[in-house]
């Protein structure tokens, strides 16, 4: 089931308004303020999907990249691209060569500014009907603070000729959750087709839980290398906001349509998924931007007899290769998640079968390429130890590292619609909700509900079909168990660094000297970014 959305050529509108004529009174463009429900919600649109294009590729790269699960391979020279994902794999992002990726910043805050715009137009901050575009400002400001800490705080329409100055990541990390205490009781608590994918007053207890679980991140220095999680005054605020969406009862790990792990992710997931609580919806037609396949398909895998019981006629890419220590997470009996790699986590190669386009599973068809049975490798070995992580370009290259396929593509739409997807992607789950909750336990908060952290932890293993626990889960389980849940959801960087993991050894992080300093744990500006904004300064260390 798709959602499909009618305001289209509002949103262009919109959207090509939000950024130019700064100083004109933006309350001139209308006689008076939308009064009806359609009018304000054609208008909202563009800032509640303006992450759209950056989640569908150079978000997801930079963010996906610099966490354990890919290594970004190239292939004697092809999808090398001045090394600009390399970087991210080794931990040593240039804000020259990577600022397709790290311009992702000028998106989200396009967003902000559209968010803005629209908040004068229906009143200001206390008009009820902004309180969702006062979440969706939030959640945008989250994710530059969260990546790039500093970040400044822009709740009004930025004069033409206004200073704007990044603010210090704690700051905004309480200015969030002022913000979201303050509208999500107006927010919508409905869950439906009309208000999937925006925000709702569920959305905004996920994202207080994410900011909560993380606020020792935020409001110390975590590019000290002395940083420690330590206390964390915010658990048991954590474990509100999760009861709040548990205890509502409009989400489940099963139901309707979801009652398959892989069946979640798949080209035709929607609004009848009652794991989602907040997504980005795509459709290949209508809502583009998603490309996840083109680049997660082994190189050669759209030939004919390739990796899908249909051809893919658009070329792939290849270069997400997942890393070996990634893959290994991906071996307990049973476990449905499996499914969502190719490749057999437990073992160092995996014979490749077609995989078929309407189950997703593998069928009886050997994959092959120029009359070679393609085997897929769990490790992966570079031609030479440099910074290009080169493979080679032949066959051994290109089956180096499993791959994943969890945001399983619709191949006619793929072929037809120039490699776009119609996959939503999941930005809070329910799954999330249950395992902040039994880590915060875990970190000294007080249970509530008569949940302990086991009972919350095998919950997501008994609807996964994997085995369950009969001990309290350590906080070495719970990562491992959110690699295995959110892998391509864009969790992970964050999950890493929380749980001080970041600077573990992994793929050929070990080529960069300076892989374990904590200034990466913020990604640095983009070139770009800063040509415009002159009087910011580069982040620490780069």
């Amino acid at each position: 089931m798709k959602t499909k959305y009618i305001f289209a050529s509002t949103l262009a509108a919109v959207a090509m308004t939000a950024c130019t004529d700064l100083d004109v009174d933006v309350k001139s463009y209308y006689e008076q303020y939308p009064n009806n429900e359609i009018a304000v919600e054609a208008k909202a649109s563009g800032a509640f999907f303006a992450f759209r294009g950056a989640l569908g590729r150079r978000f997801d790269e930079a963010i996906s990249m610099n966490s354990d699960e890919y290594t970004g391979v190239s292939f004697d020279g092809d999808y090398l691209n001045n090394g600009d994902l390399a970087g991210f794999s080794l931990h040593n992002v240039s804000y020259d060569n990577s600022k397709s990726q790290l311009d992702a910043y000028n998106d989200i805050m396009s967003g902000i500014t559209q968010a803005n715009k629209v908040i004068v137009e229906l009143g200001g901050e206390d008009a009820p009907a902004s309180a969702r575009l006062r979440a969706v400002r939030a959640f945008y400001h989250f994710l530059l603070m969260d990546n790039w800490g500093d970040t400044p705080i822009l709740d009004h329409i930025a004069a033409e000729d206004e200073v704007i100055d990044r603010q210090p990541r704690a700051d905004v990390a309480k200015w969030i959750e002022s913000e979201l205490l303050a509208c999500k009781e107006n927010c919508t608590s409905e869950v439906n087709t009309n208000t999937y994918g925006k925000p709702t007053k569920w959305m905004c207890e996920a994202l207080l839980a994410k900011l909560y679980i993380n606020w020792p991140v935020y409001t110390k220095d975590i590019t000290d290398n002395a940083w420690e999680y330590g206390t964390n005054d915010k658990l048991n605020d954590c474990i509100a906001a999760c009861d709040a969406v548990i205890n509502s009862g409009n989400y489940a790990l099963a139901g309707g349509d979801n009652n398959d792990f892989k069946k979640k992710f798949f080209y035709d997931n929607g609004p009848q998924i009652k794991d989602f609580i907040y997504a980005m919806p795509f459709d290949a037609a209508t809502q583009g931007g998603l490309t996840y396949a083109r680049f997660r398909t082994w190189r050669r895998g759209q030939n004919a007899n390739g990796l899908y019981s249909v051809e893919m006629t658009k070329s792939v890419g290849g270069n997400f290769a997942l890393t070996p220590e990634y893959s290994a997470l991906f071996c307990l009996p049973g476990d449905r998640r499996n499914s969502c790699i190719v490749g057999d986590g437990s073992k160092e190669t995996t014979d490749v079968y077609q995989l078929d386009v309407k189950t997703g599973e593998p069928t009886d068809v050997r994959n092959t390429y120029k009359g070679q049975d393609v085997t897929f490798t769990r490790s992966i070995t570079l031609k030479e130890e440099t910074a290009d992580l080169n493979c080679g370009a032949d066959m051994n290259g290109w089956c180096q590292g499993y791959r994943s396929i969890k945001f399983f593509p619709n191949i006619d739409e793929y072929n037809g619609y120039d490699r776009n997807q119609s996959n939503d992607v999941p930005i809070f789950r329910y799954a999330d909700i249950l395992l902040m909750k039994a880590e915060a336990i875990v970190r000294g908060g007080q249970a509530t509900n008569g949940d302990t952290p086991m009972s919350l932890f095998n919950q997501i293993r008994s609807y996964a079909g994997a085995p369950t626990i009969t001990a309290a889960p350590s906080l070495q389980d719970i990562l491992d168990e959110r690699g295995r849940e959110f892998l391509d959801e864009h969790w992970r960087r964050n999950d890493l660094i929380r749980f001080h993991d970041f600077e573990r050894d992994w793929g050929f992080k070990y080529l960069n000297p300076n892989c374990k300093e904590a200034y990466n744990r913020l990604l640095p500006l983009s070139l770009n970014v800063l040509i415009v904004n002159t009087n910011w300064k580069q982040n620490p260390g780069y």
